[in-house]
């Protein structure tokens, strides 16, 4: 490989990428509320491009793909062009994201290096039971729950309110919206119900913890390491949401909470709560397995303790949002980052396959 540029392919699943284009009488409109950040208009597809030339300009042959959904697809791109290095982006099959480990396990057979977690971690990272029983089993705090597989008369419980109801098996904030957050037994039953009837997968209610919301971002694979703690600020959320992420939150930048959750990196924390909050992290990163890139979700308590809320693998890493913004504070530009990731897995080639 010294006279040749290592190939890389950013490969992504948009079956319909018409979805996303615009018609000329569509707006974009903010409401009465003042916007925090700045609306774009880039779609996935145009992510991906730019994601493609940040890589070529720090010495990488790259180029992007969309599987649109089919297997031979990628097979025969695969015999084409054959790329050394994966960049692995494909969250979903035939709108399905249990399928995501599957196409992971493809990459596997075929020996092609990819970026990210493996198809092991992404299926456990995916259940949040799995993950809350395998933090709880190594002494790590997970806000205190209980899980409903199917509708019943009465949902009893030990839990105090206010709690949280959200699907099992989504990630992306999907399924929790300002309404999942309830006080009382009737919005308790109303939310668990609409979880089992719109999503087919069990519902998960646990204790929502009142606090601080953290985000750890984990760069690396045999040396990960914790790059500046970013917080979620929830001083200037109307009293008619609640502090909580949600899927319009992360989005949808025409709803006042994408414009009212300000993400400020590095948080202020004291040195003690910094090291806790990274180790915390780094452990939760080695127990589900993942590597290369990675983001730790946590509460801090009013009385500061620490509560795991999610593991997520192959996080977001769109230029200046969640994982980048830590990335940026740690010195460390877009396309310098991108290259830390790809690196990590041409390390990990076959030789000579």
């Amino acid at each position: 490989m010294k006279n040749k540029k290592i190939k890389i392919v950013i490969i992504y699943n948009e079956a319909a990428p018409e979805l996303y284009q615009k018609t000329s009488e569509e707006e974009t409109s903010t409401g009465s509320f003042v916007p925090y950040f700045e609306v774009e208009e880039l779609t996935p597809m145009e992510e991906f491009e730019y994601m493609a030339k940040s890589l070529n300009r720090v010495g990488f042959d790259t180029y992007t793909l969309n599987i649109f959904d089919d297997i031979q697809l990628m097979l025969n791109d695969f015999k084409k062009n054959r790329p050394d290095i994966i960049f692995n982006f494909v969250e979903l099959y035939k709108d399905e994201p249990q399928f995501e480990m599957n196409i992971v396990g493809i990459y596997e057979l075929l020996g092609i290096p990819y970026t990210g977690a493996t198809a092991m971690a992404l299926v456990n990272c995916q259940s949040k039971i799995f993950v809350k029983r395998m933090l709880t089993s190594k002494g790590i705090n997970t806000p205190r729950f209980f899980i409903i597989t199917e509708p019943k008369k009465r949902y009893n419980h030990t839990l105090n309110y206010p709690l949280m109801v959200k699907p099992v098996l989504e990630d992306a904030s999907v399924g929790i919206e300002n309404e999942s957050i309830v006080n009382n037994y009737k919005q308790l039953k109303e939310r668990i119900n609409y979880i089992l009837k719109c999503f087919y997968q069990p519902a998960l209610v646990e204790e929502f913890i009142d606090g601080r919301e953290l985000n750890v971002a984990v760069l690396g694979d045999k040396k990960p390491r914790a790059l500046p703690i970013s917080e979620i600020d929830f001083s200037k959320m109307p009293e008619n949401l609640y502090n909580i992420v949600s899927y319009q939150a992360k989005w949808d930048p025409n709803h006042e909470s994408y414009h009212k959750t300000i993400p400020k990196c590095p948080a202020r924390l004291s040195k003690k709560i910094e090291t806790e909050v990274k180790n915390t992290a780094f452990a939760a990163f080695k127990i589900m397995g993942c590597r290369d890139y990675a983001r730790v979700d946590m509460r801090l308590s009013k009385d500061n303790q620490l509560f795991v809320l999610e593991i997520n693998p192959n996080p977001d890493l769109t230029d200046g949002a969640g994982f980048m913004r830590s990335a940026n504070a740690a010195g460390l530009s877009y396309a310098q980052s991108l290259k830390k990731i790809a690196l990590l897995a041409w390390e990990r080639r076959v030789k000579d396959r």
